[in-house]
């Protein structure tokens, strides 16, 4: 932390005395309801200091919610280029949905990195880089985890069946699974329950009480696991059924705490965020560009061997 504030300080003193351009700045992310992307833009307002010392600004637009998750993108990068940015940074779940307004933005001179998801798209879609985890090499690493860890068939829970992203880490996670000598089963369920843990709760349920052999459970968000622990506690399953999740929070990381779940997959969202803003805010006043596209924030797994150490930069926001 002390050399982050030492860094921070620098960076803010020497643009201040720089003369450099300001860099306006639009940050688009998924739904505000959605209290994962608060750790993303936790990174992106602590790089912010550095773009608003220089005179820029940093703005964050997020859609309401997930139901039309790729539309609403798009739509957002429209209003970001007419109010006039120099540079926007997206995620980009939805290629087909967001690749035409993202064109249209660096056609009309607006620089662009992409984070979160979308790194397979970088190349067409002509942004600067991509900051965030390979999805399908995170997903392959938590099959494997959890095979290794004893688990004959493993259930990977989709909660927005399509989104480039999710489809990838389930794949990864079947690909993962079977390569270890596991069996997976990919549970796609409608997009209007996500964020809804009694709904997924009972469609979780509903899975594991379908199909016994089921012994592993890994979602892709953590209120999804927050519903599957449910799920699983309610079945009496506790030590039978292994729980994983990609991202971390509290109560995640209170469970693998106490034993009640086995993994989770940390993307580091922080620097997501802080690294997107952070170096386009560099391009656009300096002209630096990073040498490595993509650069990559993730798969790193947490589970009880490492959980002490997490949770301190889960009580700052920064994990």
């Amino acid at each position: 932390m002390k050399l982050f504030k030492t860094l921070t300080a620098t960076a803010v003193a020497a643009v201040m005395s720089s003369g450099a351009m300001a860099a306006d700045i639009a940050l688009i992310i998924g739904s505000n309801q959605d209290s994962f992307w608060n750790v993303v833009k936790k990174g992106a307002e602590q790089a912010a200091m550095v773009v608003e010392a220089n005179g820029g600004s940093l703005n964050i637009l997020q859609t309401q919610n997930y139901d039309n998750y790729g539309a609403d993108l798009a739509t957002l990068i429209e209003q970001a280029v007419a109010q006039g940015v120099d540079g926007i940074a997206t995620v980009l779940p939805a290629p087909d949905a967001q690749m035409p307004a993202i064109h249209a933005a660096i056609e009309a001179g607006i620089k662009v990195t992409l984070l979160n998801g979308g790194g397979d798209f970088l190349a067409e879609s002509g942004a600067l880089n991509y900051f965030g985890s390979d999805e399908y090499v995170a997903g392959v690493a938590g099959g494997k985890y959890m095979a290794e860890k004893g688990a004959k068939h493993i259930m990977c829970h989709i909660q927005i069946p399509g989104t480039v992203n999710l489809e990838a880490r389930c794949k990864g996670v079947s690909d993962g699974a079977t390569e270890a000598g596991a069996k997976a089963t990919i549970l796609r369920v409608p997009a209007n329950l996500d964020g809804d843990v009694a709904g997924t709760s009972a469609a979780i349920e509903a899975e594991l009480n379908g199909d016994p052999s089921i012994d592993a459970v890994i979602n892709l968000a953590t209120w999804a696991a927050d519903a599957s622990s449910a799920a699983i506690e309610q079945l009496g399953k506790t030590d039978t059924v292994m729980l994983g999740t990609f991202d971390l929070s509290p109560s995640t990381l209170d469970r693998i705490k106490a034993g009640t779940q086995a993994m989770a997959i940390d993307q580091t969202p922080y620097y997501q965020g802080f690294l997107s803003v952070s170096t386009l805010a560099a391009h656009i006043d300096f002209g630096t560009k990073v040498a490595t596209a993509p650069v990559l924030t993730g798969p790193a797994i947490v589970d009880a061997s490492n959980i002490d150490a997490t949770f301190a930069g889960v009580k700052a926001g920064t994990r």
